[in-house]
C-alpha cells in the first residue's frame, strides 16, 4: 500500500521513538550519577530531598515484592495464621486468556459478570524495510 501520509507518519514514530529511547537511557544516566554523589542506598527505603538553589531533588527509593501465594498459603495455614492473610495481603485475580477461551461458556458467562473489559491503548512497532 503506497500512502505518502502513512510513510511520512511512519517514519515521524520511527524518529521520535529513537529519540524517546536516547532520553531514557541519558536520564536514567543522570539518575544514577546523581545516586551516587548523593550517596542512594537503593536498598534502603525512604526518600532523600535535597534542596539546591534552583532546584528541590526528591530520591525516592523502594523495594520490589512479590510473594509466591501458594507457599504463603501453606505456610500460613501450617502455622495456623491463614486468618491474617486478608489483613497483611492484597489478593489479585488476573484472567488466564488461553484457559478462559478454552472453558465451557456456561462456565464463563456467569463468571464473566466480575470481568470488566476495557480497551487498552494500541501497541505499535514500526520497522524500516530493506529495499
Amino acid at each position: 500500500m503506497h500512502n505518502p501520509q502513512i510513510n511520512n507518519l511512519a517514519r515521524l514514530w520511527a524518529i521520535y521513538k529513537e529519540e524517546e529511547t536516547k532520553a531514557m537511557k541519558n536520564r536514567r544516566e543522570i539518575e544514577d550519577h546523581l545516586a551516587k554523589i548523593l550517596e542512594i542506598n537503593p536498598a534502603h527505603e525512604g526518600t532523600v530531598v535535597l534542596d539546591t538553589d534552583k532546584f528541590e531533588i526528591k530520591v525516592q527509593t523502594r523495594m520490589a515484592r512479590k510473594v509466591d501465594t501458594d507457599l504463603l498459603q501453606e505456610i500460613a495455614a501450617e502455622h495456623g495464621m491463614s486468618n491474617h492473610l486478608t489483613d497483611l495481603f492484597r489478593w489479585k485475580a488476573d484472567l488466564d486468556m488461553k484457559a478462559w477461551k478454552a472453558a465451557s461458556p456456561d462456565i464463563t458467562s456467569v463468571l464473566s459478570q466480575a470481568v470488566t473489559t476495557t480497551a487498552g491503548r494500541p501497541s505499535f512497532s514500526i520497522t524500516k524495510e530493506e529495499i
